[in-house]
């Protein structure tokens, strides 16, 4: 289901932006909202399932995905969308962190890379789904159905979950919430997100992204200074400490910048440079999919045993090559090459992700997996969402907003003119060519995390 939704509405973005009568932000928005309010909160449900137990808390996940889903489909305007898909997001966060935690708790000792890399499998599938799913239902129904569709699986999966599913982890019991340290993380997170949202409107909205930063800055502060006084902290500081899982959050925030835009980008360029429908470019897109899916069961299952540094380090460079193919397309680009140049980028993250999620997850102390897992999600998603707002504030400056707002929220290819395709196509070019130098940032912090304790990682 997380997968199925991380990609439906990305191949059908343009169809719901102009059935109702959104603008670029708006649009955008429907992506940033479900990322969004799945990143605030998930500090509070790590710890909430340190304490009261992971299958409780992802049961109450997966119910409210399911909620915010039906919500969104049954929306009749651009705003009421974005809310409710900020539901489904907030279930979404619950269910990919502490399903995380729950297989790590589950993995035997030495098969840790392993089974991560069956639950990156069961998102892969599950987003190539997605991505033809989409096209059916748009061609067969209308932009609803992106939405309601999730309701039969979700309330099957919510209930089965509730039956099936036995809590294995040592739970916390008496230990209390730290509401402070919530208060202030969440405050903190969503002034940066927002600041980072706000940045690629343009020079309208610079005030307000320095008061967001400000706010950023001064919620953050406060909340070190909490959790460093609390008798039962939200997060457990000694965790930044551990150089594996420092730096392998770090590499995974500057990918996750580099990486998450280029499957909308791919989309977009698909269909209206190439020409494509909805459901074309969704079938179009699987090649990337399958690669990632095929090569991250094989990375995970290697990095058990020969350790993870390889792999992480390995893959963001072939990642890196990838987003640098990417910046060479223009419209006279054949798909047999786009096809090649999506190969090399599902190699490249399918070689990285797992292990690296394993390397992170694998040095933290049993007692703070739900915490350490909400962490590794919140570095994630924070990136994922700065690479949306990274991407339009990087065309922006290439194509006037008016113009991003007519091409983003088209339905027609033949509506765009020659002269707007070509900038559509120079402004994609430069922000591909920013997002490689990004993603290769990210070697830095993967190399600098060393090689890690393996028997700790066993043990845990």
């Amino acid at each position: 289901m997380f997968g199925i939704n991380s990609r439906i509405v990305v191949v059908g973005l343009p169809q719901v932006a102009a059935a109702l009568g959104a603008d670029a932000e708006q649009a955008i928005w429907f992506t940033q909202a479900y990322m969004f309010a799945s990143t605030v909160a998930l500090f509070l449900v790590g710890r909430a399932s340190d304490i009261f137990g992971r299958v409780k808390i992802y049961v109450v996940g997966f119910a409210l995905f399911t909620l915010g889903a039906a919500l969104s489909g049954l929306s009749s305007n651009p705003i009421q969308v974005i809310i409710f898909r900020g539901l489904q997001g907030f279930g979404g966060g619950i269910i990919s962190t502490v399903g995380v935690t729950m297989i790590v708790d589950a993995a035997p000792p030495g098969e840790l890379g392993f089974f991560l890399g069956l639950n990156q499998s069961a998102f892969r599938l599950g987003a190539m789904f997605g991505l033809t799913l989409s096209g059916v239902l748009l061609t067969l129904l209308d932009w609803r159905a992106l939405f309601l569709i999730n309701i039969p699986i979700g309330i099957f999966g919510t209930l089965w979950a509730g039956r099936r599913l036995r809590e294995v982890a040592r739970v916390e019991k008496q230990s209390p919430i730290d509401w402070g340290g919530f208060i202030t993380v969440s405050a903190a997170i969503a002034s940066l997100l927002l600041a980072l949202t706000f940045a690629a409107y343009g020079i309208a909205h610079q005030n307000t992204v320095w008061f967001l930063l400000v706010v950023f800055a001064a919620t953050l502060t406060i909340f070190f200074v909490h959790e460093s006084r609390a008798e039962y902290p939200l997060f457990d500081l000694s965790l930044l400490k551990i150089r594996e899982f420092l730096g392998g959050n770090l590499a995974q925030l500057l990918n996750a910048a580099a990486w998450g835009a280029v499957l909308l980008l791919l989309s977009l360029y698909l269909q209206l440079v190439l020409g494509f429908s909805p459901f074309e470019a969704g079938i179009r897109l699987i090649p990337f999919e399958i690669t990632y899916f095929v090569v991250g069961v094989i990375s995970g299952k290697l990095s058990d045993k020969f350790g993870c540094l390889p792999f992480t380090t390995s893959g963001l460079a072939v990642t890196s090559l990838s987003l640098f193919l990417f910046s060479t397309m223009d419209a006279q680009t054949s798909y047999q090459m786009v096809i090649g140049y999506m190969l090399v980028f599902g190699v490249g993250m399918g070689v990285f992700a797992s292990p690296n999620v394993s390397s992170i997850m694998g040095c933290v102390p049993p007692e703070r997996k739900g915490i350490g897992s909400a962490f590794r999600t919140t570095m994630f998603n924070v990136g994922y969402l700065t690479s949306l707002s990274l991407a339009v504030l990087l065309m922006s400056l290439t194509i006037p907003y008016d113009l991003l707002t007519q091409i983003v929220t088209s339905i027609d290819p033949v509506s765009i003119g020659a002269a707007e395709r070509h900038l559509f196509v120079e402004a994609m070019q430069k922000t591909y060519l920013g997002l490689a130098v990004l993603n290769t940032l990210a070697i830095v912090p993967s190399v600098l995390r060393g090689k890690g304790n393996r028997s700790r990682r066993d043990r845990s």
